[in-house]
């Protein structure tokens, strides 16, 4: 799928999309300390792979994140961008949410208000959605 430029960098030169991951999702714990691999590491692993042949994978990186507190609805990820509305999606399959993650990802990326009506969304993010932020005004 390819998207239309939308993307502009910060005065930083950091790319004004961002995928965020949770990397503790559906994590196992025990005496504090957390077990083997969490299912946010393989959903994070899965993205990186898909990302390397994805036509935005320069324009929409992809950011690990520790937590996102929403550790009864994991996996979550969000969709954020300088001017648009942010999108926290849980509830995702980690076997089968990832190629769904970055089909909204290039919606999300090709909407100059980044709205995501839930008609358009994949299956995989239609009913996980935890929230919707309102933009920051671009100043």
């Amino acid at each position: 799928m390819t998207a239309v430029n939308n993307s502009e960098t910060s005065k930083f030169g950091v790319s004004s999309h961002t995928l965020f991951v949770c990397k503790t999702c559906a994590s196992v714990w025990q005496d504090g300390k957390r077990l083997g691999e969490s299912g946010g590491e393989k959903l994070l692993k899965q993205l990186q792979d898909l990302a390397q042949n994805w036509d935005l994978r320069d324009e929409f990186p992809i950011q690990q994140v520790e937590c996102m507190s929403a550790c009864n609805r994991s996996c979550v990820v969000a969709f954020a961008a300088q001017g648009k509305i942010t999108y926290l999606f849980g509830d995702l399959v980690v076997d089968a949410s990832a190629s769904a993650v970055l089909e909204c990802a290039s919606q999300y990326y090709s909407k100059i208000d980044g709205l995501l009506p839930w008609s358009e969304r994949p299956e995989a993010l239609k009913k996980g959605i935890l929230a919707k932020i309102p933009p920051i005004p671009v100043v």
